[in-house]
């Protein structure tokens, strides 16, 4: 390819793209527009930010592990019970973990009813949860029921899980 002139030109390209015009969702309304544009033949070009076509894909939710402990501690308080299984020690043995790491998951047995019922009932989420069983330990060994939901309800205020709860 040479110019008018005799001298190298560079070869282009012609690259259309389609773009939304507006808000997410334009694509769908049909708010669609186009642009053309003249492209070195020897570059690759991409429509989006290199931040943005890095991003790792979002995660998938998932039950929050202080829901699947409680559901353990009541399996296992099923199976003491039943005599199934003679006592914790048993329990540590087929679960592969240290007895101290038993009685830890037992504990959530002793919030109130309520407040079970609240972690039961947290959905899946891709996030970490504000309700964790470290942060229900010390109102797991508060002896009052009534005391118990008190400090359940200035936790979730404190710290900002507190969306629609009944306790």
């Amino acid at each position: 390819m040479d110019a008018g002139n005799g001298g190298p030109v560079a070869a282009y390209r012609e690259q259309t793209v389609e773009i939304a015009l507006g808000p997410k969702g334009a694509f769908e309304n049909g708010n669609v527009g186009t642009l053309t544009r003249r492209v070195a033949a020897d570059r690759v070009i991409n429509a989006l930010p290199p931040g943005v076509r890095n991003r790792k894909p979002p995660k998938a939710p998932r039950t929050p592990r202080v829901v699947e402990l409680l559901r353990k501690a009541i399996e296992w308080q099923a199976l003491l019970e039943s005599g199934e299984e003679a006592n914790q020690a048993a329990i540590a043995r087929r679960e592969g973990i240290t007895r101290a790491r038993v009685t830890q998951v037992m504990g959530l047995l002793r919030l109130a009813p309520e407040i079970q019922e609240h972690v039961l009932s947290l959905p899946d989420m891709a996030r970490r949860p504000a309700i964790t069983e470290r942060a229900l330990r010390p109102i797991a060994q508060i002896p009052q029921t009534r005391d118990q939901l008190h400090a359940f309800q200035q936790f979730l205020t404190s710290s900002g899980a507190a969306a629609a709860t009944d306790c």
